[in-house]
């Protein structure tokens, strides 16, 4: 589809392009605009043209899926009724986020256009931290009265419904405190004469407005549900967070976690829309870090160098004995943080995970020691330089204490980090296996110069 609005772009047909948009879905419509707009296809003067093309009640969503980028070139290029009309079709948890990514002029416009109830929901959500529950709340939901027989309840949320987020659940309130939650499944399967208070689920769950996002999208996944109601010190409901925005959340979180595993510090922008510069930054310091810590290694291979002189052949099973012993780590900690992040894995786990975690590398160690120690003796064997079994000993013990170690390290350090209010991510693969590296060389040549008797 991008091919055909791009030729009929070229060929400025722009009502082709109208009636393509008017059948396509909002996020469809938003990456064709957005694709055109990456590669240059489309420029701050043709991109208005363009957004102005969409059918009127999808303009607003589209224009929600939308990057900061294009959203700022559309801002400075509508009319104040534009604008207004685009506000009044999104909603404010939308709105909050866009204006989160705007500078200050554009975010007084932004304000200006909107109408007094929809700037004191903006501002209500505003006031929260950038990472709680409340950030990330819209305050468009239905709610009902315990007293309401089924049929009132209809009409309200045919009265209402239309302007608020969703509808999939239904909050019971008394005096503003949340008493109860319903479906429209329930209300519709009811008996028109029935009282909400009779069918109402008062087992409810909610987080508080100061509740870390994290947990919030967590509680997603655990209880299986569609959005969540947001309550304050006092029980009393002041919106909901719906599945789209805790998918966000899970998302960034994701992403957060990933460059921190690899030693990259997170960056908010995509992959092409940060700098060179930025790029570098953000991975210069981990990098420094890492270098001079391996730097342990070589005082620890310096340290040796008589055992090189008497037995040269040691030397090239370095990198494999590393190698490997980082390979076990990276495993291990991939596992845990993994286990930490779902909830499988919490604090009062950890010497239950570390005695299964050594058992796992008992498990593999040997398997791994009776491989190495045959290839090493078919290799060797009749060389007159080298006693092949001693070598194939040596070899196959670092081996198996190395991986033992690694994976004890790999799975005490990410609940360590935990322990200590850390993010256990910045624990991971490139710090793991620095650590292994220099372990294991040292167990490498201990073992060496017992069995050698250098």
């Amino acid at each position: 589809m991008y091919d055909k609005v791009l030729e009929l772009l070229e060929s400025k047909n722009f009502k082709a392009i109208r009636e393509i948009f008017i059948d396509m879905n909002e996020v469809d419509a938003a990456a064709i605009l957005q694709q055109l707009y990456d590669e240059g296809k489309v420029g701050n003067a043709q991109l208005p043209l363009l957004f102005r093309l969409l059918n009127k009640d999808a303009a607003a969503d589209v224009f929600a899926y939308m990057d900061t980028d294009m959203q700022m070139v559309l801002i400075n290029s509508f009319t104040d009724r534009e604008l207004q009309e685009v506000i009044d079709d999104l909603y404010v948890d939308d709105t909050v986020d866009i204006i989160e990514e705007m500078p200050a002029n554009v975010v007084a416009r932004i304000l200006k256009n909107a109408d007094a109830e929809t700037r004191r929901q903006i501002n209500t959500i505003l006031k929260y931290p950038k990472d709680s529950a409340g950030s990330i709340m819209t305050t468009e939901y239905v709610y009902l009265h315990k007293d309401y027989t089924v049929k009132e309840a209809i009409d309200r949320i045919r009265h209402v419904g239309m302007v608020k987020e969703t509808v999939n659940y239904l909050y019971v309130t008394e005096s503003r405190k949340l008493i109860g939650v319903l479906t429209l499944f329930d209300v519709l399967t009811a008996d028109d004469d029935d009282l909400i208070g009779d069918i109402m689920e008062t087992n409810v769950i909610s987080v508080d407005t100061m509740e870390d996002k994290e947990l919030v999208a967590k509680a997603f996944r655990k209880y299986d549900l569609l959005s969540l109601p947001v309550v304050d010190n006092e029980q009393r409901m002041v919106g909901i967070v719906t599945f789209d925005d805790a998918m966000d959340v899970m998302a960034e979180e994701a992403t957060e976690d990933f460059s921190k595993m690899a030693a990259v510090a997170p960056s908010e922008d995509s992959y092409f829309k940060t700098s060179v510069f930025s790029h570098a930054k953000n991975r210069i310091a981990w990098l420094l870090i890492l270098m001079l810590s391996a730097t342990l290694t070589g005082a620890v291979v310096n340290h040796y160098q008589a055992a090189f002189a008497v037995v040269p052949v040691l030397v090239s099973f370095l990198s494999m004995l590393s190698g490997t012993g980082g390979n076990c780590g990276s495993q291990t900690s991939t596992m845990i943080i993994r286990g930490m992040s779902l909830g499988e894995i919490r604090m009062k786990d950890f010497f239950k995970v570390v005695f299964k975690e050594f058992r796992i590398a008992l498990l593999v160690s040997v398997i791994l020691a009776v491989v190495n120690a045959i290839r090493i003796i078919l290799v060797y064997y009749g060389d007159t330089t080298v006693d092949c079994y001693k070598l194939a000993f040596t070899v196959s013990l670092a081996i198996m204490v190395t991986v033992v170690l690694s994976k004890l390290i790999a799975a005490m350090l990410p609940m360590g980090a935990k322990k200590l209010g850390l993010d256990p991510a910045i624990m991971a693969a490139p710090l793991i296996t620095t650590i292994v590296d220099t372990c294991s060389t040292l167990i490498f040549f201990t073992i060496a110069t017992i069995v050698f008797d250098i």
